[in-house]
């Protein structure tokens, strides 16, 4: 791993009032490093929720096109950023509502960033969000490491996987080490768009003593946001030279689980959060390997992921009723 006096410590994060981007950015901060969030909307209110009793010194904000080469190109060079994590996409849902614009978002966007990054001297990788939708249902017991098989079964997937693709040639041909993490199911606060939030939602709904119904079942990985934020930081402070794809580690549940680790931090809500026991058109058993190249900690577990949750969605209740 690179030594502590070689951590970067001016960041770029793409997507970065998303949720995942929320938690990075919170993250770096509290590290002490220095954040430029990057992201082309103003609606800050998951950043918000990550922030809450944090520091905020150290930030800048900047609204931007992620498919503006010479606007990302400016803000890497006026900024001297020397690490990126690249987070900015389009959700499945908007990518299947509109196609274009998720290539445009997803594909070229992604392809922005991997030319600045050839065009800079990063300290580490470049730490890019892929994803488990690049694979299918039939892709079970699949592996990380530059793996670039499986079946795509949306176009949201097919963009994630055309950018593993390129940060391969990107690594090949200009040398930019590049660490792209696929998640699975994260959850937690601020986890409110996509296809997966539904488990987070109905931890919302629980804290606020109301039922919810989950649109899917099955089994699959629960990863909480701040063990993901925390694994994309590790991924840029990494000696790894090449251009790997990592599965992310986390609980391997069914969706019986979930919920019986929402009744237990709730308990008066038992009964009342419900599913469809229907596998989500991704593996139900994937394989977690980062050892050797990033130093991801030990994952949150379900219930305590759950519980921290569920205070945030009361504390933010709270907070609002105060206002």
């Amino acid at each position: 791993m690179t030594a502590l006096n070689d951590v970067p410590q001016r960041y770029l994060v793409t997507g970065a009032l998303g949720c995942i981007g929320s938690w990075v950015v919170r993250t770096l901060l509290n590290d002490g490093a220095a954040v430029v969030a990057f992201d082309a909307s103003t609606d800050d209110h998951r950043l918000r929720v990550a922030l809450a009793g944090s520091r905020t010194d150290g930030l800048t904000r900047i609204q931007g096109d992620i498919t503006d080469a010479a606007m990302v190109e400016r803000v890497v060079v006026d900024h001297a950023i020397e690490a990126i994590i690249h987070l900015a996409a389009l959700q499945v849902p908007a990518v299947a509502a509109r196609p274009v614009l998720g290539a445009q978002v997803n594909v070229v966007g992604t392809a922005v960033i991997l030319e600045s990054a050839a065009r800079v001297e990063l300290r580490g990788p470049l730490a890019y969000a892929s994803s488990i939708a690049v694979y299918d249902a039939a892709d079970a017991g699949v592996q990380g490491h530059g793996d670039l098989g499986g079946h795509a079964a949306t176009l949201y997937g097919v963009y994630k996987r055309a950018n593993e693709g390129a940060a391969a040639v990107y690594w090949a041909d200009r040398g930019v080490a590049s660490i792209g993490l696929r998640p699975y199911i994260v959850y937690g606060p601020g986890r409110d768009f996509g296809l997966t939030s539904a488990p987070t939602v109905a931890m919302g709904a629980a804290a606020r003593g109301e039922g919810f119904h989950i649109p899917f079942g099955g089994i699959s990985r629960m990863q909480y946001v701040e063990d993901v934020a925390r694994a994309f930081v590790d991924a840029t402070r990494s000696d790894f030279r090449g251009a790997a794809v990592l599965n992310l580690a986390g609980d391997q549940v069914h969706m019986t689980e979930v919920v019986a680790a929402i009744e237990t931090v709730v308990p008066e809500i038992a009964g009342r959060i419900t599913f469809d026991d229907r596998q989500l058109p991704f593996p139900s058993s994937i394989e977690s390997e980062t050892a050797g190249i990033i130093a991801q900690s030990p994952p949150t577990p379900l219930v305590e992921g759950v519980r921290r949750t569920v205070e945030a969605f009361r504390a933010a209740s709270a907070t609002a009723d105060r206002a």
